[in-house]
């Protein structure tokens, strides 16, 4: 049995510190110094993970006292690449042969390459499953509330982003226009001109433009409100933290926003860790992880800022061997119910009825 580790961090300062209610009057900078100077430590065991092919395995989560915030310049790269390596060798220690990377210790750098070369151990992003589940989730949700792909617009935010732009490029093939929406404008037009009839945009006013939205962005918050999204379409947030404004789910009920990557785990999964998921589902990167130990494989998988077709094509494969299955739509910690599905849906016939 190959044994896993997976990486998770908090996403502010503060929540890192939770659990010590004084913390709440401390400047974030502040607990930031003292989180540099912490090390990484076991969070948790991970029990029951049970393959439908009868294979077992066991992990753990270690977590790094890192934030989005001093992972994108808050701290020096180095001290980023070297708590993560950390992480490696205590999750070899424990006896894991993978470790992935989840949230931004999967973006920070060169998005786990540099990690992976000093790991003592195998190291996945996890990206080629999240893209996975990201289109699968759009195609579902689409296909939900009355969107017909090879007749609408889908938009892809963050489209210069290993998962974004292959995103861009397989869920491309299923609408009859793509914009692809990026900040940097040179490194978007390249992106647009690898995706047939692509649009390369800077600009989020053009969401307006779109029925589905996948967005995968490193932004570190929301920057998609309810004011750049057309009434009756779908949005895929697969960033984290989110893309997507709390705000839309208040005042825009013709939108249907969804969380990518929520997946159903196979076997009597115990996480021992409650990261604000019901009992049983995880991330889409954290799962890839668990399939690469179930295949007794524990090679580097996905890493850089690119993923390649064939890889996503890979991770599909596995979790249809295994038991992995899209869990049930989710958005901002709620499950998404009948009828949040069902307005989007009347929103969308009074749309094309005009």
């Amino acid at each position: 049995m190959t044994r896993f580790a997976f990486v998770i961090h908090p996403l502010t300062a503060k929540h890192a510190a939770k659990r010590y209610p004084v913390a709440r009057l401390i400047p974030d900078g502040v607990l930031e110094a003292i989180m540099r100077r912490m090390k990484p430590q076991v969070i948790s065991e991970i029990t029951g993970v049970r393959s439908l092919t009868g294979a077992e395995t066991t992990g753990l989560f270690i977590g790094v006292p890192l934030t989005p915030h001093m992972m994108t310049g808050g701290v020096p790269i180095e001290h980023s690449y070297a708590t993560i390596v950390r992480a490696a060798e205590m999750a070899r220690d424990e006896g894991a042969k993978i470790i992935g990377l989840g949230a931004f210790t999967a973006v920070v750098g060169d998005g786990g390459v540099t990690i992976a070369e000093r790991s003592p151990i195998a190291v996945t992003t996890g990206n080629s499953y999240t893209v996975a589940t990201a289109i699968d989730g759009v195609l579902k949700a689409s296909s939900q509330v009355g969107i017909v792909p090879h007749e609408s617009v889908l938009a892809v935010v963050g489209a210069t982003g290993s998962i974004g732009k292959t995103c861009a490029r397989i869920l491309s093939r299923h609408f009859g226009k793509t914009y692809v929406i990026g900040r940097d404008a040179d490194k978007t037009a390249v992106v647009a001109g690898e995706v047939t009839g692509a649009v390369a945009s800077t600009d989020l006013d053009d969401l307006l433009q779109a029925d589905a939205v996948v967005t995968v962005t490193s932004a570190g918050g929301a920057i998609v409100e309810p004011r750049h999204l057309k009434p009756g379409s779908v949005v895929c947030d697969v960033s984290r933290p989110r893309d997507v404004s709390i705000r839309v789910a208040k005042e825009r009920p013709d939108v249907l926003v969804i969380e990518g990557g929520v997946v159903k785990v196979p076997g009597p999964v115990d996480f021992g860790f409650d990261f604000g998921f019901p009992p049983g589902t995880a991330y889409a990167c954290m799962s890839e992880t668990m399939m690469l130990a179930l295949e007794d494989n524990p090679v580097s998988f996905t890493l850089g800022k690119d993923v390649s077709v064939e890889q996503v094509e890979q991770t599909q494969a596995w979790a249809i061997k295994h038991g992995f299955e899209l869990a049930s739509f989710r958005a901002f910690e709620k499950e998404v119910p009948p009828e949040a599905i069902a307005r989007v849906r009347a929103a969308r016939k009074q749309l094309v009825a005009h």
